[in-house]
């Protein structure tokens, strides 16, 4: 099977998944319910108002967060020379989870003091409290691990502690919070798209766009990286800065969902994984793979939450964590095998 046709399917496969995650709920369950609930969007009435207001927007901003979290992980497994790399080894979403922490429980970030609790939802404080935090930690490992010549080991060690450094920071402003602050942090780390809003939407939507457009306008840079930095420094590649570049997109493209939707773990590193059985491993198909992976993935995984344990509804990062968990297994006792 030729490419084109791989991302025509990967294609079919986000539309089935996005219909799925649009169908499914407890307003209307089983075959019965999924069929009056697409029927819906076009019609009128209570399950009208359910599927536009809450559904709708849940499924797209699924899809947009899988697809920014696929991304993500391709270039940061790209820039690092690690398959093990992903936001969430990384401490990209511990980092970006801090930054909107902090603007919940103190009203305070790179933003400036807004207030304790009146402006603690501010969706401009969030968003740039989770990016400043998200960049802070990638640049602070990518400096560290150049000192050691980007060694895939040191480079998994120094995200690990970056993820522990701001879990502990998280739990320490947890301290000076109020119950009500603190019970909307816990809630908001598991990672749930219940919160999606139209906002929500079109940020993570001119972000994807913006970001995706620079990864592919230094596709070519990023491949050379592939092979080491003397070669890539022979072919006239500027390697500190095709690195930086990287390093912001999927910086950008973990904390502006995060802020929005919480922690969702594992999806970085299971969509690359996934894309380069399918594509291969040159930049441009494996970053577009990757996103289309990661969105048909997340709409799927947010449909079984609801449907799982109705009326119950689980929080998708949970489910997204169990799924990554078997891969981390099977990419820990094949490490000696090549990756590329």
């Amino acid at each position: 099977m030729n490419r084109y046709s791989l991302f025509l399917l990967l294609a079919l496969a986000v539309a089935t998944s996005f219909l799925i995650s649009v169908g499914v709920g407890p307003a209307a369950a089983g075959p019965r319910g999924f069929l009056d609930s697409l029927a819906a969007l076009f019609g009128r009435g209570e399950l009208h108002r359910i599927v536009i207001e809450l559904r709708l927007p849940r499924a797209v901003m699924a899809v947009l967060t899988g697809a920014c979290l696929g991304i993500s992980g391709a270039i940061l497994q790209t820039v690092s020379r690690n398959p093990l790399a992903s936001p969430y080894t990384f401490g990209v979403s511990a980092s970006a989870s801090f930054g909107a922490a902090l603007a919940i429980i103190m009203g305070a970030g790179v933003t400036g003091w807004l207030g304790r609790v009146e402006y603690y939802v501010n969706p401009l404080l969030l968003v740039a409290n989770s990016v400043f935090f998200a960049v802070l930690s990638c640049a602070v490992i990518s400096i560290l691990s150049a000192a050691r010549g980007y060694s895939p080991t040191s480079t998994v060690l120094l995200g690990v502690s970056m993820t522990f450094l701001f879990t502990a920071a998280t739990s320490l402003i947890e301290c000076f919070g109020t119950s009500e602050q603190v019970a909307a942090v816990v809630f908001w780390m598991f990672g749930d798209l219940s919160r999606s809003c139209w906002l929500s939407i079109a940020s993570t939507s001119v972000a994807l766009a913006t970001c995706l457009g620079l990864a592919l306008a230094v596709r070519t840079q990023l491949d050379a990286l592939l092979a080491g930095e003397e070669v890539a420094s022979s072919l006239g590649v500027r390697v500190g800065v095709a690195r930086g570049i990287g390093v912001a997109v999927s910086s950008i493209l973990v904390a502006i969902p995060t802020a929005f939707v919480g922690t969702i773990g594992f999806l970085g590193l299971v969509a690359p994984h996934v894309a380069r059985k399918l594509v291969g491993g040159e930049v441009g198909r494996l970053v577009v793979a990757s996103g289309l992976v990661g969105a048909a993935i997340l709409p799927l995984a947010d449909a079984a939450s609801r449907a799982l344990a109705q009326p119950m509804v689980i929080p998708v990062g949970v489910l997204t964590s169990f799924l990554g968990v078997p891969l981390l297994i099977y990419l820990a006792l094949s490490r000696g095998r090549a990756w590329s």
